[in-house]
């Protein structure tokens, strides 16, 4: 509010004086303590000196919704432009016509909405001369807010056309807000729908609450109701990161109140400073979101974070939905793989190495930038669970050749050999009856290939170097690598040393260097661990 005592030298002054100080008893615009710590910015453009001193005296204890001003002078158009441009968020611009030119003001407003634009900051003209940018003309033609003779304004009417502009440029950034809220909230839920982790989702849904918000990533917690004990923690950021690792949230944290109080009532708890989201999907699925903000949330942000909720509750059920397909899709893999093993009983462990290995293989050689167009996302996804189907086409040999405990005869070899090319028939049909890539897919290039050696010895078609799938590249070492290290009908296990051994000699041979080389990093740093028995 402005205290009049603090112009008398200004309200002395005859009519004529651009600001004069009225005694009305209107009261100021301070109010109660701050939302937040950002103030009011407003520009002062004008090249006369004794006006920036005056306004400043008359606007210095101006508050509007508890937010005091912060005042920025330019004395030219030229030194306006240069600060709307380098300042954000200032709100209201105090502009005068006439300065280094005579329609220097006028310029400045047009580069303000054309060059810059800027539509939100209020422009509010100010003049001593009228008649030279006639007042119907230049609301016309010109894009501002107020247009204000110097002789008029006094301290009060000075304090309306400031507290006017505000409230204009508050409603403006509130519809901004929104407009940009809206399309966090639909870019947000649309990625979301893109993932196809729960804990991936989770920290999805803290970054996008966060975004939301326009505040850090700190204080954002997402839990999970449980049938039984307290609710599940899924994702946590900021000083609640070591949360992520705990099943359940302790009951005697901080936040647990508030979480309890919104899964007993079924809806969101907005008590600054702890605000919990709740989230009810249609299969019956809650969750809650914690949020602790600096300041309390404005009623737009809460509404956002509604409308955000309701949009990711759906795509909480489509994950879950994908997560039940994916698990039937897996069982269906391990049920292929289970039927290959069960008359292979030296095998009973191996796939499930292999699958471990090979996938950790395809993560270094991503780790480690190698350049080749097969280490593709989906890959490096899918190549574990594929990887168990690469012996799938031995259900069709005969037991007198599979489970021979010596060395096979050159026929028994090439009858051995064929279920390579089985296997890729039997996971082909099967992978043609899905569209895009799957796991049987990759599983289909893995059991045809991982025979193949890098530089075309193998079997069964002879292909070298990237002519062989990568998947089956990764396997072929996974699989040789496992098996010397443990015992068969036919062998004893070898040292490991002798593996490691075998493995590095017949790279860029038998071997993709870049496969051997990443498995070569991972045994270094975590040697497999070894058994004395047939398998495990």
């Amino acid at each position: 509010m402005t205290d009049p005592s603090d112009a008398s030298d200004v309200s002395d002054a005859s009519d004529d004086n651009w600001l004069l100080d009225e005694d009305d008893e209107s009261g100021g615009a301070a109010g109660t303590a701050p939302i937040d710590q950002r103030l009011w910015r407003v520009l002062i453009v004008d090249d006369d000196v004794d006006v920036h001193a005056v306004t400043r005296l008359a606007l210095r204890n101006v508050a509007f919704k508890g937010r005091e001003l912060e005042l920025f002078s330019a004395y030219s158009g030229a030194e306006g432009f240069r600060i709307l441009r380098d300042t954000p968020d200032i709100a209201l611009v105090l502009l005068d016509v006439v300065m280094e030119t005579d329609d220097a003001g006028l310029i400045l407003a047009r580069r303000i909405r054309e060059e810059l634009n800027n539509q939100i900051v209020r422009v509010v003209l100010r003049t001593g001369q009228p008649g030279q940018a006639p007042e119907q003309r230049v609301i016309i033609e010109y894009d501002i807010n107020d247009y204000k003779a110097k002789t008029e304004l006094t301290t009060q009417k000075l304090f309306t056309t400031v507290i006017s502009a505000l409230r204009a440029y508050e409603s403006l950034m509130m519809l901004e807000r929104s407009r940009i809220g809206l399309g966090k909230i639909l870019a947000g839920a649309t990625n979301l729908y893109q993932i196809h982790s729960l804990r991936e989702f989770a920290s999805g849904v803290l970054n996008q609450v966060s975004a939301i918000l326009d505040v850090g990533a700190d204080g954002v917690l997402c839990v999970m109701s449980a049938v039984t004990g307290g609710p599940t923690v899924v994702a946590a950021t900021g000083h609640y990161t070591a949360l992520a690792d705990s099943e359940a949230l302790p009951p005697d944290h901080p936040l647990m109140p508030a979480i309890a109080k919104a899964f007993r009532e079924k809806q969101s708890q907005f008590e600054h400073p702890v605000n919990v989201l709740y989230i009810h999907t249609q299969e019956e699925r809650q969750l809650c979101i914690s949020v602790t903000p600096p300041w309390p949330l404005a009623p737009i942000q809460r509404d956002l974070l509604e409308v955000f909720c309701e949009r990711i509750a759906a795509a909480f059920d489509n994950l879950y939905m994908f997560g039940q397909l994916r698990r039937a899709q897996e069982a269906t893999v391990v049920a292929l793989a289970d039927l290959a093993e069960f008359r292979d009983h030296g095998t009973g462990g191996h796939v499930r190495r292999v699958q471990d290995l090979s996938s950790r293989i395809a993560q270094r050689m991503k780790q480690r930038a190698v350049d080749d167009p097969g280490l593709t996302p989906q890959l490096l996804e899918m190549i574990g669970l594929a990887s168990i189907l690469h012996d799938v086409g031995k259900v069709s040999t005969p037991d007198q050749v599979l489970l021979k405990p010596a060395a096979h005869t050159p026929e028994e070899r090439r009858v051995m050999q064929t279920h390579a090319q089985i296997g890729r028939a039997i996971l082909e049909r099967a992978a043609s009856m899905v569209d895009g890539v799957s796991y049987l897919t990759y599983g289909a290039q893995i059991a045809g290939a991982h025979h193949e050696h890098f530089d075309g010895g193998g079997y069964p078609e002879g292909l070298a170097g990237r002519a062989i799938p990568l998947a089956a590249r990764i396997v072929a070492v996974v699989d040789v690598f496992d098996a010397l290290l443990h015992r068969r009908p036919y062998k004893e296990p070898w040292p490991y040393p002798d593996v490691v051994s075998y493995i590095a000699e017949r790279s860029g041979t038998q071997f993709d260097p870049e496969v051997v080389a990443a498995l070569l990093e991972i045994i270094e740093s975590s040697p497999p661990m070894l058994v004395d028995a047939e398998d495990d």
